[in-house]
């Protein structure tokens, strides 16, 4: 049975979604659909049930074994969601307090966006290394550094106008179960556009995905 305790404290779906559907119901569905899709490819969170929507949903249902796998979101799905997120819409295996922290400091704000805007980025993250770990046979993954403040990003050599700074990364430390070069490949059906890992300078030691406009991947040692 499905423990869905507590987990419709921050969203409840009211309605099935299907192609051509508008509204905040679809897009808090892309967040946690975004990273199902194909290689190389990104989900909008834009509010419409487009047919990219409605891959990831095929995707998702396939992946977490339920017999419907089309590319409808209706009950069953909205069960599964409810199964592996928490109150505060987190995904059951990540949370905020993470991805704060950097150079000692807590919270989400001196970034190159809002502390809300921050939160935000950061929850579509979070819903994607859901997917990763999970497509990795639910093995742990680490994050060794997430949100960083522009005062903080200068301090630790991050580059100019990191994405970390706008609560759009994360990396991925080695004491994670899966390999580097694991964590690289399939990190690459999850959605994001800047993957970097071993061979890459500075990232022998970390796996970084990150959601950016063009696609930046590197790992010349995978």
């Amino acid at each position: 049975m499905l423990d869905i305790s507590g987990s419709k404290n921050c969203f409840t779906w009211t309605r099935v979604l299907s192609q051509g559907a508008v509204g905040n119901d679809v897009t808090q569905l892309q967040i946690r659909v975004a990273g199902w899709v194909g290689v190389g490819e990104t989900l909008a969170v834009d509010g419409f049930f487009g047919p990219a929507t409605g891959a990831a949903v095929r995707r998702f249902k396939a992946g977490y074994g339920l017999q419907s796998t089309t590319e409808t979101a209706g009950p069953e799905t909205y069960a599964v969601i409810y199964s592996i997120q928490d109150a505060d819409c987190t995904p059951r295996h990540f949370s905020y307090a993470e991805f704060t922290g950097g150079c000692g400091e807590t919270g989400f704000f001196g970034g190159a966006v809002p502390g809300a805007t921050v939160q935000a980025n950061l929850l579509r993250v979070m819903w994607q290394l859901e997917a990763l770990r999970h497509k990795l046979g639910d093995r742990p993954i680490v994050i060794t550094s997430g949100f960083r403040s522009i005062g903080c990003n200068s301090r630790v050599g991050g580059a100019p106008n990191s994405l970390h700074t706008y609560g759009k990364a994360a990396d991925l430390g080695t004491a994670s179960a899966p390999t580097q070069c694991q964590l690289w490949r399939t990190a690459q059906s999850c959605g994001f556009r800047e993957i970097l890992g071993p061979g890459y300078p500075g990232h022998d030691d970390h796996v970084h995905v990150a959601n950016r406009d063009t696609r930046f991947w590197q790992a010349p040692d995978c």
